[in-house]
């Protein structure tokens, strides 16, 4: 009796720990965060799929990233651009100028809940179970009279050393790339070694990107990525069915996720606010489509996500210019 008790005790301890996952979540502000609030709602919804996460929090993206590749981590929450090595065609929904607005963002990140993409969502042993939006990204710049193409050149831009499209931007305009990465780049622009970066509001306050901006500096309004806010999860960790029930219940985020960036946007102070003059915003938006027909023709962007989102943006906005061209 006394064995079958034991057997019984050891055998409900292991169906725990095989139903038990680390959800490694990138947060700036660690377990303090917003994204770190959310994914604490999604752990428990999770529990009605069949997983028991617990999370993990990592102000530094990077480590989160390393510790998922290695195994310590059943799933990475993180944003779109990191996502390149685990899933290239949710990765590309972060392309440089992709996304323009908040109803192209909706339009392309409820799609991604759809069941006949789901074979799109898994790469290898990798899966993505879920997209909702991390916000838009804005110029960030020390002097705000640098406020054409014409005036960009030479200036120092901080870019992620793993976003190649952000570097070839900025040689495009004539300026000159400092790579970068999300623990350091707020301390580069605050200390005056680079001149400029691109930044979601949501990383305004934890970086502390006020004192970059002084008296002088001004942000941009005009969203160059759309960044997304991903989860990914390997595979093989979690019951099957999870991903698609997982991407179903992400998707209700899309609205939350948007309210939080808007708040936070409010909260900055109006007079960091700029607006681009209109005939430098289409050279923006011309130079960012020469940039993502080059990275996708070099395989860095996924050709059916470009396609997508074109199809996304023309459907919004039928006379821009693009509509007529082919490429995308």
């Amino acid at each position: 009796m006394k064995a079958k008790v034991i057997f019984a005790v050891t055998t409900l301890i292991a169906a725990s720990s095989v139903n038990a996952q680390t959800l490694c979540v990138f947060d700036l502000l660690g377990a303090q965060g917003d994204s770190y609030a959310l994914m604490k709602d999604y752990a428990l919804a999770a529990k009605q799929w069949g997983a028991n996460i617990t999370l993990k929090p990592y102000p530094d993206e990077r480590l989160a990233v390393e510790d998922f590749k290695a195994g310590q981590c059943d799933a990475v929450s993180l944003t779109g651009i990191r996502v390149h090595p685990f899933n290239s065609f949710v990765a590309s929904i972060d392309a440089i100028g992709s996304v323009p607005n908040n109803t192209a963002a909706k339009t392309i990140l409820t799609l991604m809940a759809n069941p006949k993409l789901a074979p799109d969502m898994v790469y290898k042993n990798y899966e993505v179970a879920g997209v909702t939006s991390y916000g838009p990204a804005y110029i960030m710049i020390r002097d705000r009279k640098i406020n054409s193409l014409m005036k960009a050149t030479g200036i120092k831009f901080g870019v992620y050393d793993y976003d190649k499209a952000e570097a070839m931007m900025v040689e495009k305009m004539g300026g000159q790339p400092v790579a970068s990465d999300l623990m350091n780049i707020g301390g580069k622009f605050n200390n005056g070694q680079i001149d400029a970066l691109g930044m979601p509001a949501i990383g305004f306050r934890p970086l502390e990107l006020a004192k970059g901006l002084g008296t002088k500096g001004g942000i941009f309004r005009f969203p160059v990525v759309h960044v997304t806010y991903d989860i990914i999860i390997h595979q093989n960790r979690f019951p099957d069915g999870y991903g698609q029930n997982s991407r179903n219940w992400v998707v209700g985020l899309i609205g939350r996720a948007f309210e939080t960036t808007n708040k936070i946007e409010k909260g900055i102070d109006p007079k960091y606010w700029e607006e681009l003059p209109a005939n430098d915003k289409l050279g923006y938006v011309k130079l960012m489509r020469e940039a993502r027909i080059s990275l996708t023709n070099q395989g860095f962007y996924d050709k059916k996500m470009m396609a997508l989102l074109k199809k996304v943006r023309c459907a919004l906005d039928p006379s821009s210019f693009e509509c007529s061209l082919t490429g995308e």
